[in-house]
């Protein structure tokens, strides 16, 4: 998207500047009540922003505009209509959008001027997460760039690109990049919160690759963002999200990669305990493989009335049947599609799981490593979901990961993170709620029966000690708080990052979606 911009380059476009206020007086600290924009002036906004960018700007009942919304990966974000669709073809069209929707706030009293989303995949499921009704979207989906350096150590990425896009320029080459599992996922939103990929063990977190974030800031400012140059931006975008700015390029590590070991293995209810404790010595292991990587999902199946478990192994080196899984090994499957073959073909294979236009819902928690605790979370999540035998469509995923420290240590290495997750916190695992159905009059019902499941299951993880504060932002429900899970020392850093990048709180109240820092 755009050029490349060099280290330090800082560019202004001549916008009026407003009265500086702090952002305690402007919105977030001051926990004002915040009124959006009001009918009349969103249409306004839409028209001095097509004025600016001509054709860039879309309305409803255009081909563009129906295709931009259409694209979203939920039936729940699909049904989100703004006022109109920015779809800017460079970083300087950013700029100008973002600075035109920052100084429409005018600090009269609580009005936060037009409220405005900001899109990049578009993977999160929850309404409002990356799209607004009634307000601007911003759809960097032309910013779509991929271009490896000419010494082959970094890869530059438009945030509106795929996973797909990025493994298709990369994988031909013999690299790869810490990335995506799952080909249609989005490149902006997975690296801003973290991420996780097949390489987490050797690599860190995803966002532990970036070396330079380009960013536009509240003011129509680009900047570049890295390890020497505004490093405490750079720290607190990976893992901070939406927060300080719209990001429009990642120029992230790219290394030497070959073929893959991997693929999907079936398993049966029968074996569910012995799973669970396998489970348990592939995370705890002293000696964790740092080229080993493990989903594990149980699936209920309605017809049928019994759950089933799809494991899927992933090795990043072309060794089949390699040691650290012995113990899934030794159990009897019901399928496998294990096979030697490129990253790409991996990250296909787990999106076909994933189709778009779904009524969707993910929840998620941290746990300390517990066979005890999978144990007890299926037989809540058992319960529940027979309760729900008659919503239209369902389809109930329970899905536990890994977080050996060995992943920690990577991240330490690569400079940190604003995850706020220590080698101390011992071995972890992510462990994910993921609902699919049909019909939106079965929202408010499916919500609340996993809400209260996953508030039942935090229960007995504080009985068991194994409960943990860190909550993945990535998997998070809108009702959750992944931000605090950081915790109170991070907190506080990200939110003198945002008063310094953002003093008038643009990204705190006129972008509503995604997790914010304040109250």
């Amino acid at each position: 998207m755009g050029r490349t911009l060099e280290e330090d380059q800082l560019r202004e476009f001549p916008f009026p500047e407003l009265p500086s206020l702090s952002l305690r007086h402007a919105s977030s600290s001051a926990n004002l009540s915040v009124k959006k924009c009001s009918n009349y002036a969103t249409p306004a906004k839409c028209s001095a922003l097509s004025k600016a960018l001509g054709n860039k700007v879309v309305f409803p009942d255009s081909a563009p505009y129906e295709e931009s919304i259409a694209s979203y990966w939920s039936a729940q974000e699909e049904a989100v209509s703004p006022s109109c669709v920015v779809l800017p073809e460079s970083t300087e069209d950013v700029a100008i959008a973002v600075a035109t929707l920052g100084h429409s706030r005018g600090h009269v009293g609580n009005l936060v001027g037009c409220q405005f989303a900001i899109r990049s995949g578009g993977h999160t499921p929850w309404a409002g997460a990356a799209n607004i009704e009634d307000g601007v979207t911003i759809d960097l989906s032309n910013s779509n760039r991929v271009e490896v350096s000419s010494d082959r150590s970094t890869v530059i990425i438009g945030p509106g690109s795929s996973w797909r896009e990025v493994y298709d320029v990369v994988v031909p080459q013999g690299l790869a990049t810490g990335g995506g599992r799952v080909a249609n996922v989005g490149v902006g939103g997975l690296v801003l919160g973290g991420g996780v990929s097949f390489f987490s063990p050797r690599k860190g977190f995803v966002c532990d690759g970036v070396k330079r974030f380009e960013v536009v800031l509240a003011s129509g400012r680009i900047v570049n963002a890295t390890q020497d140059s505004h490093h405490d931006l750079w720290l607190a975008l990976k893992g901070g999200s939406n927060n300080f700015g719209v990001v429009t390029a990642i120029e992230q590590e790219v290394f030497e990669q070959g073929d893959l070991w991997g693929g999907s293995v079936g398993f049966d209810e029968s074996t569910f305990e012995q799973q669970f404790a396998a489970f348990e010595a592939f995370t705890g292991n002293p000696d964790y493989d740092p080229y080993a990587s493990l989903i594990h999902s149980m699936i209920y199946n309605f017809t049928t009335k019994t759950w089933f478990t799809i494991a899927q192994f992933e090795y990043t080196k072309p060794e089949a049947y390699p040691p650290i899984f012995e113990n899934f090994n030794s159990l009897p499957t019901t399928f496998s599609t294990t096979r030697i073959s490129n990253l790409t073909d991996f990250t296909e294979e787990l999106a076909v799981s994933n189709p778009p236009g779904q009524r969707r819902m993910f929840v998620t928690s941290t746990y300390s490593n517990s066979a005890e605790m999978l144990k007890q979370i299926f037989l809540m999540a058992n319960e529940t979901v027979r309760q729900m035998e008659d919503v239209s469509g369902l389809i109930f995923i329970l899905s536990s990961q890994p977080e050996p420290t060995i992943i920690q240590k990577a991240s330490a290495e690569a400079g940190g993170n604003s995850l706020g997750l220590t080698v101390e916190d011992g071995p972890l695992f992510n462990f994910q709620w993921t609902l699919t159905w049909d019909d939106a009059e079965d929202d408010e019902r499916v919500e609340q029966q996993v809400r209260d499941a996953y508030d039942q299951a935090e229960r007995r993880a504080r009985e068991l000690g194994v409960q943990q504060k860190f909550i993945y932002l990535n998997y998070a429900a809108k009702w959750q708080d992944p931000i605090g899970g950081y915790g109170e020392e991070v907190v506080k850093r990200l939110q003198h990052v945002s008063r310094k990048y953002d003093p008038t709180g643009v990204f705190q109240k006129q972008v509503p979606g995604g997790f914010k820092l304040f109250d």
